[in-house]
């Protein structure tokens, strides 16, 4: 049987519903009968298929509530559609519609109400890549973040992880953060193996603003990745998605496997920058 309800506009659908209720619309159905929501060979073949359902036993009333149940989908189908943008670094491409990755990363920072949670990066220009988030958190003490970064030994560096993690503290402190309010920021212990067998990397990218907003990316903060490289991301308005993705990282953190950099665990600029982490 063919009913092509694909063919007729969701506001065509919503009058032959309407018109099955009132009586309006009644068998037999004819192409005249549908004039108005549907035209031409899609009005003639939709009347055909409508009176074989009504031969069949499918009374008006039935009929309304099948079309109800198409534009329902069609709505549901819209919403997840507008839930999801593409997000671009790179040449652009006529005809696709996406949007910049910086400028979808600022928009979450500046726009974040109760929580930042940034998965994954290696941060070079931090200064501008953080510049709205810690003006916000300077302005607003109620806002949290928390950083889970790549933290990585270098290849040939056989320091203490305790001197590594030194470093990259002050580094981050004096060089990539412009607030005075700081972030929480973890590391994961593994990426200061000195054996490169069991050596990983923090290699997620992802931004999740106030549990509602996420942004999972290939761009890291840096210049060639922001600006130059192509790079590809997913911005996804789904709360219950992004609670789940910014919970993960928290559970970790939670068990231990992602650990506080000393210094970093929130607080001004004066607290200790050489806090030992109680896990160690």
């Amino acid at each position: 049987m063919e009913l092509p309800l694909h063919r007729v506009s969701t506001r065509g659908l919503d009058g032959i519903a309407k018109d099955l209720r009132s009586g309006r619309l009644a068998p037999p159905y004819t192409p005249l009968g549908l004039h108005g929501h549907a035209l031409g060979e899609t009005a003639r073949e939709l009347a055909g298929g409508m009176q074989r359902l009504a031969d069949e036993g499918v009374r008006p009333e039935a009929l309304a509530r099948i079309i109800d149940a198409i534009v329902a989908d069609r709505g549901e189908r819209a919403g997840s559609a507008e839930a999801i943008d593409l997000v671009w670094s790179g040449p652009e491409c006529e005809g696709v519609a996406s949007r910049d990755t910086g400028v979808v990363v600022r928009e979450m920072f500046r726009e974040a109400r109760d929580s930042v949670i940034l998965a994954g990066y290696a941060v070079h220009q931090g200064r501008r890549v953080f510049r709205d988030l810690a003006a916000r958190m300077d302005r607003d003490r109620d806002l949290k973040a928390r950083l889970y970064l790549d933290v990585r030994r270098p290849r040939t560096d056989t320091s203490l992880d305790s001197e590594i993690l030194a470093r990259f503290s002050l580094r981050f402190r004096t060089e990539e953060w412009p607030g005075e309010r700081l972030p929480e920021v973890y590391y994961d212990p593994r990426s200061l193996s000195l054996d490169p067998q069991k050596r990983s990397a923090l290699h997620a990218k992802v931004v999740v603003a106030d549990r509602r907003i996420a942004l999972v990316s290939s761009a890291n903060f840096t210049e060639a990745a922001q600006e130059r490289n192509i790079e590809v991301g997913v911005l996804i308005r789904e709360q219950a998605f992004a609670a789940r993705l910014a919970g993960h990282f928290d559970s970790l953190a939670s068990a231990g496997a992602l650990r506080v950099v000393p210094g970093l665990g929130g607080g001004g600029r004066n607290s200790p920058l050489t806090a030992p982490d109680p896990r160690e």
